[in-house]
């Protein structure tokens, strides 16, 4: 078995949370946790059909970090397992679900399912079936908030933008011309390496000449983290003080957030190249556990709303289910629209 990498110790004493914020994370990791998990359900099923990436386990990072900017205004762009950040981004578990049943009143309009979600009104900039295929997209987009500001004297352009990605896009190209590119110029932009230990079904270690990512900033002149994406507190205080920079002029961030998938690659992988201890390690640092262990010891909750706020997300999701059924299909004749911005 291969040592697993120590998870950045975090001091839950500077966490500097209270009530409100922390049943909001909580409601929005179990809002992923069950939207997932449903679909997985509708997967196996035979009702919902494609590929479909799962997020179980992950919830930390999207939640720490997607919660950390101001929703409707800055950007998040995100990958091809890309569900939970567009819900953490505020787009509708209705829309998300009608996009995977392939429905007119998806938020792509039926025409993206699981690897394609997107939302102008929520400033979510895609999900991508290419690895590494967002970071230059993301970049833009920071790129953009930057110019409208000093060049075009904007004082409102002040947004961030979120970039995620896995650690199999680490080896790409793209990854690094877009560092070096966000470094000269000082781009608003978090890049946020979600290192789950496998892409696909090539271990990390086996595939990167530095494994600990993070340190790639360093050949950039960037701030670079790493902290441990199965606790929301911790990504939480290392995204907003990343944001904070950014926002300020301050340039971008890469942050490596150690976590992991608890179910395979896609629904359908079989999971048989991950060891029994390996998933033994992981499995009881489940992030929605944690804060919740967290929030009630801290008497910031009682498990009767914690409860409540799971028996609430669960009807949401249900909802969003029987409105993704009830959807109608895209008209055919309507093939090539879309293509273009023409409706803008």
């Amino acid at each position: 078995m291969v040592q697993e990498r120590t998870l950045p110790v975090f001091d839950t004493a500077s966490a500097q949370i209270d009530k409100a914020e922390g049943l909001r994370l909580y409601e929005d990791m179990i809002l992923g946790r069950f939207f997932e998990d449903k679909c997985a359900e509708m997967y196996y099923r035979g009702r919902m059909f494609g590929f479909v990436h799962l997020y179980n386990g992950q919830e930390a990072v999207s939640s720490g970090v997607i919660k950390s900017l101001r929703q409707d205004e800055d950007y998040v762009c995100s990958t091809y397992r890309d569900h939970v950040h567009a819900l953490s981004a505020g787009v509708p578990a209705r829309e998300v679900m009608a996009e995977l049943f392939g429905k007119a009143t998806g938020c792509s309009k039926g025409r993206g399912g699981s690897m394609h979600m997107f939302s102008s009104e929520h400033n979510l900039l895609g999900g991508y079936a290419f690895v590494a295929e967002g970071i230059p997209v993301a970049t833009g987009a920071a790129f953009q908030s930057k110019y409208r500001r000093e060049t075009m004297g904007n004082p409102n352009a002040d947004q961030v933008t979120a970039c995620f990605f896995g650690d199999g896009a680490c080896n790409n190209g793209q990854f690094y011309e877009c560092l070096n590119m966000a470094a000269l110029w000082k781009l608003p932009i978090l890049y946020v390496v979600e290192n789950n230990k496998w892409a696909i079904g090539m271990a990390h270690e086996r595939a990167t000449s530095e494994p600990e990512i993070y340190k790639k900033a360093a050949a950039f002149g960037m701030a670079g983290y790493e902290v441990d994406g199965m606790d929301v507190l911790a990504v939480r205080q290392v995204a907003q003080e990343a944001v904070a920079r950014a926002r300020a002029g301050e340039g971008p961030t890469l942050i490596e957030a150690l976590t992991y998938r608890f179910r395979g690659h896609s629904l359908a992988d079989p999971d048989e190249l991950r060891t029994k201890e390996e998933k033994e390690f992981w499995f009881p640092r489940d992030p929605i556990k944690k804060l919740g262990a967290y929030l009630v010891e801290h008497n910031l909750a009682e498990e009767e709303e914690l409860k409540a706020i799971e028996h609430k997300i669960q009807e949401v999701v249900d909802d969003a289910v029987k409105f993704a059924e009830s959807s109608p299909e895209p008209d055919p004749s309507e093939l090539h629209r879309f293509v273009f911005a023409e409706d803008e």
